[in-house]
């Protein structure tokens, strides 16, 4: 489970995080991901399961599965990152390994995009 501490709460950080993150998509989910300045708290993570995925239930399940396969690989980002999932309408048929294997790919797009942007 992702620990209070590391979800993203507030509507104006999944905005600035979406804004100005790096975005990388597949066909289930896209991931944005940003890094703020130094300084900041550490890793966190949101979600965005809207509507168009499916009624409560689905939608609360998508949102459980991808919390649950968000928290070992938070670790491995960045000490300053931000990062918010969102649900596309396939996810909701999705299997737990299919969208594990989306997440993996979106995350690694969007650390190349990244670093790029960086100049890492």
């Amino acid at each position: 489970m992702l620990p209070a501490g590391s979800r993203l709460t507030r509507r104006d950080e999944f905005a600035s995080v979406v804004r100005r993150g790096r975005r990388s998509g597949r066909s289930r989910l896209v991931v944005h991901l940003h890094r703020t300045a130094e300084g900041d708290c550490g890793r966190r993570a949101g979600f965005v399961v809207s509507r168009a995925v499916g009624n409560a239930v689905v939608r609360n399940r998508v949102a459980r599965r991808l919390r649950h396969l968000v928290a070992p690989r938070l670790r491995q980002l960045p000490p300053d990152a931000l990062l918010v999932v969102r649900a596309l309408p396939p996810a909701a048929g999705a299997s737990s390994a299919e969208l594990a294997q989306d997440l993996d790919g979106g995350l690694r797009g969007a650390l190349r995009k990244l670093s790029g942007a960086r100049g890492e």
